[in-house]
């Protein structure tokens, strides 16, 4: 048992080594930009714990070495190095990231086997789609929809009780003879949100859900439930730019950011709760009601 353990450790430090750059740059953009990224380091230790709710049926059979796991790896590695040393276009963080997955999924299927896989492919991939950053390449091919729709939204929502005009993206709310611009930027188009909302909303449908048509509705409500807490979140700097324009800037406007998630956390709570009741289990047939 001893030989695979040292050998799977000595593996995951050679990759540790190859993919250093990698996730030293991911760190950074974790850490530089917590209110977008910072979710991304909490990934790992939830899909552990998701490792850890499975362990029985994983432990059921026991690790056998599957040859096929090191050919993964290194077509893994090979991509990585591509990615990393390649032509332009393919230096490209996501991509460089599909390539660290393959090659940890091979160091997992060569010392686990195909049997544990089956129970560690959902954890696995949870924490290669969210636990890194997406680059602003990908952003901006749905950005720009997302910056319209909270554009849209929280103007129809400031109109109710603010003298508000918009403009594109920008929102102009007068107040007290002023006009002050609300600019509906790419940071606030709900984007990042959106990506912490689905791993979230993955998460609990996997912890808290036991239909599989019960978790996908709970990972597609993520998307507007995303959508209304960005609309909300624009709301109220807008509302506070009337009494300083300086909140809708800064690190306030990180602030305001992380303080909508917490009613955000509740709201899918909420929604898991409803989600769960919609399916009436039947009691089991009590022992000793036996047939007439």
């Amino acid at each position: 048992m001893a030989g695979p353990v040292l050998g799977a450790a000595a593996l995951m430090l050679i990759c540790g080594w190859l993919f250093w750059d990698f996730f030293s740059r991911q760190f950074h953009f974790a850490i530089e930009q917590q209110a977008d990224w910072g979710h991304t380091l909490v990934i790992p230790f939830i899909a552990a714990y998701f490792v850890y709710l499975q362990r029985d049926q994983i432990l059921q059979s026991p690790p056998k070495t599957t040859w096929f796991g090191l050919a993964v790896m290194l077509v893994g590695a090979g991509l990585y190095m591509l990615c990393t040393a390649g032509p332009l276009p393919l230096r490209h963080h996501n991509l460089q990231g599909a390539c660290v997955s393959i090659a940890i999924t091979g160091i997992v299927l060569l010392f686990c086997g195909w049997r544990a896989m089956r129970w560690l492919c959902f954890p696995l991939a949870f924490m290669f789609v969210f636990s890194q950053t997406i680059s602003e390449r990908l952003l901006h091919l749905v950005t720009f929809k997302m910056q319209d729709i909270t554009a849209r939204g929280a103007g129809a929502l400031l109109s109710a009780f603010l003298d508000v005009d918009r403009q594109g993206n920008t929102l102009y709310i007068h107040s007290h003879g002023q006009s002050m611009p609300l600019n509906i930027a790419e940071a606030c188009s709900g984007m990042r949100m959106l990506m912490a909302f689905l791993a979230l909303g993955t998460a609990l449908a996997f912890t808290g859900l036991r239909y599989p048509w019960q978790r996908v509705l709970l990972v597609l409500l993520g998307v507007p439930t995303a959508i209304v807490v960005n609309i909300l979140r624009v709301c109220t700097l807008g509302v506070l730019t009337i009494y300083d324009s300086g909140f809708a800037a800064g690190d306030f406007h990180s602030f305001i950011g992380l303080l909508w998630l917490v009613p955000a956390l509740f709201l899918f709570l909420s929604l898991m709760w409803i989600i769960r009741h919609l399916v009436v289990e039947e009691d089991a047939p009590a022992a000793g009601a036996a047939a007439t």
